[in-house]
């Protein structure tokens, strides 16, 4: 038997990431946050203030960092213990716009925007996650037969060549010319230095360099901006960043 409980309520989440993640993590807990103890990808259970926690070694904006699942009774507490002890080390609050630039610089993809139960899985730039090796799972053939039959569609990311206009997202793609799509995603890059965002183009037959030979604009309220277009993320596309 089985039972499934909804802890939703029961529990907060502080995200802690940048470059100096590691050492502040270390000033509030007695644990080890190296990467032979905890390497990316991985979760342990902390001291921290006088609160325990889980602290999972993720990142959703392309750099070093922790998420830290403390229950709801500790949170304004661990919220504290972070805060006063990061002052000297420039940490500062961060909301969802700047979350939503760093991931799209990253090239990290959002569920609702440039990915939903209709978009398909290689075509959306995520095949290294399905292994289709294993055994008959749910989706497998479906995966199997896109491979076989070629791509639709691929996820771009965009990068205006101008570093004036700002996008949101559902700015229409033009390539060679023809609009072929939308922005599914867009913000300013504040690391790449222009504005930034995902959106799908269409492929079918094509390969990834006919794709990437185009050129490419963003029409921005009315008017075409001339964009560079990669199927990599343009910052850190190696990912070295998150797992320092």
């Amino acid at each position: 038997n089985a039972v499934i409980t909804d802890v939703t309520a029961a529990e907060g989440v502080l995200a802690v990431m940048g470059p100096n993640a590691r050492a502040l993590m270390q000033r509030v807990s007695p644990n080890d946050f190296s990467n032979a103890v905890n390497p990316f990808g991985t979760m342990q259970q902390i001291e921290i203030g006088m609160g325990l926690a889980r602290a999972h070694r993720v990142s959703y904006v392309g750099e070093l960092g922790w998420e830290i699942y403390v229950s709801s009774d500790m949170a304004a507490h661990v919220f504290e213990v972070l805060q006063g002890a990061g002052q000297d080390m420039g940490l500062k609050l961060c909301g969802m716009h700047m979350m939503d630039s760093c991931r799209i610089e990253k090239g990290f993809r959002h569920f609702g925007h440039d990915i939903t139960c209709e978009d398909h899985v290689l075509e959306a730039g995520l095949g290294f996650a399905v292994k289709t090796g294993k055994p008959a799972f749910i989706g497998r053939d479906a995966v199997l037969k896109k491979k076989e039959n070629g791509l639709n569609a691929r996820l771009l990311q965009f990068r205006l060549k101008d570093p004036e206009p700002l996008l949101y997202h559902n700015e229409p793609v033009l390539r060679d010319g023809e609009i072929v799509g939308y922005l599914s995603s867009g913000a300013y890059g504040h690391t790449l230095g222009a504005a930034i965002g995902l959106g799908y183009v269409p492929c079918k037959g094509e390969s990834v360099a006919d794709v990437l030979a185009s050129s490419y604009e963003v029409d921005v309220a009315g008017v075409r901006v001339k964009a560079e277009v990669s199927l990599r993320p343009m910052y850190d596309p190696k990912s070295e960043r998150a797992k320092l």
